[in-house]
């Protein structure tokens, strides 16, 4: 039986000729629906480039991405994304900004029904009090939370989190990863969450897939999350289990990466330099 995304060996590369680069290479990776997956690895493995081709951004040079069966063609609706930089038209305000992807994906809604539906999942990120605020008086949390709002809303078949609190303080970043829990047991959506942060991915995930080093990098190894849900940053931190899972994937990530560093040489050409006598007389 088909999972609900896959991913059947795929390959991305971007420039040409001596300047192409191979930034995936044969990719495999199955989802099933409701499941929560996080990928982490270094920065400029390729994560985003993986987030931008199942979500339609790019498309893939090799293999194939299907979702619920359909290979996927460009973006679409089924497939709700929340940036880093979160991606807010300042000049809306959050019910503005919401309302701009619902008209879209339900036209078919009138204005009552189009305001309940917003309001619905604007309450869902605690955000009723902020309804006609703009991008600039909110912070970067509240910020983060309307891009979640607007993702829901479209009701996506699955949803693509892309580092989306990698810009945040410490504390926000901890509440906001909290939230996401929470809105992911009562949506019961589909999660894919891009992290740099491993702690962050065991938290938050049923399995977190690190991404080898690129360039070609790739997804090897699998590490499931066995906590119990909803799950307490401040038992979790405190669980011996969590400790091993969190060294398990950080001794992978450093030792793919020792090995990739080991594979590369550094091949600089100096300049062909020979000092000159200079037959110059002194002034003295």
């Amino acid at each position: 039986m088909a999972a609900f995304l896959e991913l059947n060996n795929v390959s991305k590369a971007f420039g040409e000729g001596a300047n192409r680069v191979e930034v995936l290479k044969n990719i495999n990776l199955k989802i099933e629906e409701s499941e929560f997956v996080a990928i982490v690895g270094f920065t400029g493995s390729g994560k985003t480039t993986l987030i931008s081709l199942i979500a339609g951004l790019i498309e893939p040079d090799e293999g194939e991405i299907l979702l619920n069966g359909k290979p996927i063609k460009g973006p679409g609706p089924d497939r709700g994304v929340v940036f880093q930089n979160y991606s807010l038209l300042p000049w809306l305000s959050v019910q503005g900004n919401v309302e701009l992807a619902v008209k879209k994906v339900f036209p078919q809604l009138n204005k009552e029904e189009r305001e309940e539906h917003i309001r619905k999942y604007i309450s869902m990120v605690n955000l009723s009090s902020a309804l006609q605020k703009r991008p600039k008086v909110l912070s970067g949390g509240m910020r983060q939370r309307v891009s979640v709002a607007r993702a829901l809303a479209m009701d996506p078949q699955i949803l693509l989190l892309d580092e989306p609190l990698s810009a945040l303080d410490a504390l926000t970043r901890g509440s906001l990863q909290v939230e996401i829990e929470r809105i992911w047991s009562d949506s019961k959506k589909t999660v894919m969450l891009i992290t740099n942060d491993v702690d962050e991915g065991i938290l938050l995930a049923d399995r977190v897939i690190p991404l080898t080093p690129g360039p070609r990098a790739t997804l090897e190894q699998v590490f499931n999350i066995g906590f119990s849900r909803p799950r307490d940053k401040a038992l979790i931190n405190a669980d011996p289990n969590f400790k091993k899972e969190r060294n398990a994937i950080l001794s992978y990530l450093h030792k793919v990466g020792k090995q990739r560093s080991d594979q590369e040489t550094l091949n600089i050409q100096l300049p062909d330099l020979k000092p000159q006598l200079v037959n110059r007389k002194l002034p003295f």
